[in-house]
């Protein structure tokens, strides 16, 4: 049969590695086809290949069955192939109107026509159920938003090939779950849908068929209806993955962490973004803060972490006040939210971004000079030890990793620091199951070793398996202190939408700090 669009036998190399190896992907048309795969598989740039952003060595591209050459962006788009990326490509001072148009623009006399254009794309917006501002600037709107922003980019060119490369990685579940009704709202008119993901609940729910990659070589293609999540793992790894967090009973110890009357305002408008919040963690605990996001997580920990300044409120670390200069220095790890923004300098190498907190300590330093050998070698020790994949080992530039092996470098500081507190923001956003495996691994390990762990997530699966106890946060405030084995999914959800009245858990609400 003619496939809508084949690939067949695509080998691309970078310096080191062999990204696809001799790769071959078919799709139907109006199916969702899923591309399953570890970070570093390959997905993104075999995707990346059929948008014309890469060129293969070796292989094909055929569209209704005759072969293409795509040799940028703009041949994909004539063949009616668009592309939302992991990282969105959006202009973050121009409107929603003016980055959906943004090339394909119609002019008149030197003028833009913008009337038309905002016509046609509020039509497209009320047809897929994608509503949007047109006006608002995209620095304002939130990532869910700017995701519309880049599916309706795609739909305004008209394109019949929709590619999402990771496109759940930075959503809440609930834009999620609207992400999937749109996705099959797209097919349903015509589209043909190729997603690139690692989350096995999402392709039961969504997709079709399933093509798996891993180290860069085609492992096969199955129909997803006829395999369960576990073998899709073990597909995907080469091994059987535990699906659960296996960890011994809690033993908590003395108070590492403790936060009394925490309030940060916002500096546009006034209002406790965190409100008056409390709490403690424990030696030899895991405790997470659930909550929707925007419900004041990202203050909270900017504020602990010493990155803003809190309005009112105190922080204890082992009994000893802490301020927001010295928090780093006594004994407190981050793993950001945002391992771009915050958590990586992208230029630099895997070594100098694995000593960024410890540079200038007598094992890296000596009057002045860096230890060169001595940060290779941390490097090369970490590599192995956090099975960190990256094609030139530890002079390998950060920006050419995997997104998921630029988490592991991450983590692999942190951890290395030896701290007392862990404070790990979606350590897993974005990582294959065999990665969220070995990151759930390492946290229930530093709190083996009697350390603190502060987990904040997005993801209830891993609210409700990793942690000791649970503290809901919404508008700034914690509303309930609970314990995964005493409260159900349903439970959390109506403390995480505000909901007072939640038959079952009277006695955890008495709990709260």
């Amino acid at each position: 049969m003619d496939y809508l669009i084949e690939m067949a036998g695509i080998t691309k190399v970078f310096p080191g590695i062999v990204a696809n190896d001799d790769v071959t992907l078919q799709l139907k048309k109006g199916e969702i086809h899923a591309l399953l795969g570890e970070n570093g598989a390959g997905k993104s740039t075999l995707m990346s290949i059929l948008f014309g952003l890469y060129q293969a060595e070796k292989g094909e591209i055929k569209k209704n069955g005759a072969v293409v050459r795509i040799n940028g962006p703009n041949d994909a788009r004539k063949l009616g192939i668009g592309m939302v990326h992991q990282h969105f490509k959006l202009v973050h001072n121009f409107t929603v109107l003016e980055n959906i148009i943004l090339g394909a623009e119609t002019v008149k006399r030197g003028v833009l026509e913008l009337d038309n254009a905002r016509a046609q794309v509020m039509e497209l917006s009320k047809r897929y159920k994608l509503e949007i501002n047109p006006d608002a600037l995209i620095s304002d709107i939130t990532v869910g938003m700017q995701q519309r922003v880049e599916i309706l980019k795609m739909l305004y060119r008209e394109n019949e090939i929709l590619i999402f490369d990771e496109p759940t990685a930075v959503l809440t579940p609930q834009e999620i779950e609207e992400l999937m009704h749109i996705m099959k709202n797209l097919v349903a008119e015509g589209k043909s849908i190729l997603f690139i993901t690692h989350k096995l609940n999402e392709i039961k729910a969504a997709a079709s068929r399933c093509t798996v990659l891993r180290k860069g070589k085609c492992i096969g293609t199955v129909d997803v209806a006829s395999v369960s999540k576990e073998e899709l793992s073990e597909m995907m790894v080469g091994r059987k993955v535990s699906l659960s967090v296996e960890k011994a009973e809690q033993q908590p110890g003395d108070v590492i962490l403790r936060v009394e009357n925490l309030t940060v305002n916002s500096k546009t408008h006034g209002k406790a973004l965190v409100n008056d919040a409390s709490f403690e963690v424990r030696a030899g605990e895991i405790v997470c803060i659930a909550g929707i996001d925007g419900n004041g997580q990202q203050e909270l920990v900017y504020a602990l972490a010493g990155m803003i300044e809190p309005d009112a409120g105190r922080i204890f670390l082992e009994e000893k006040e802490i301020t927001r200069a010295d928090i780093r220095s006594r004994g407190m790890s981050h793993i950001p939210e945002d391992r771009h923004k915050h958590g990586l300098v992208l230029d630099y190498n895997l070594a100098y971004n694995l000593v960024l907190q410890n540079y200038f300590t007598p094992k890296f330093q000596s009057r002045g000079f860096l230890k060169f050998h001595e940060i290779f070698a941390f490097a090369d020790n970490m590599i192995n030890s956090f099975d960190i994949r990256c094609g030139q080992g530890a002079r390998t530039v950060t920006r050419s990793m995997s997104g998921g092996n630029q988490q592991k470098a991450i983590i692999a500081r942190e951890i290395s620091r030896d701290s007392s507190l862990l404070i790990a923001v979606q350590p897993t956003r974005g990582l294959d199951v065999g990665a969220c495996e070995y990151i759930h691994k390492q946290l229930v390990a530093e709190r083996s070793k009697g350390k603190g762990v502060l987990l904040v997530s997005l993801e209830l699966d891993e609210v409700m398996d990793v942690s000791d106890r649970i503290l809901v946060i919404f508008e700034g405030k914690i509303v309930a202190n609970v314990k995964p084995k005493e409260v159900s999914f349903q439970e959390l959800g109506l403390y995480m939408a505000g909901s007072s009245s939640c038959n079952g858990v009277t006695r955890a609400k008495r709990e709260v700090a």
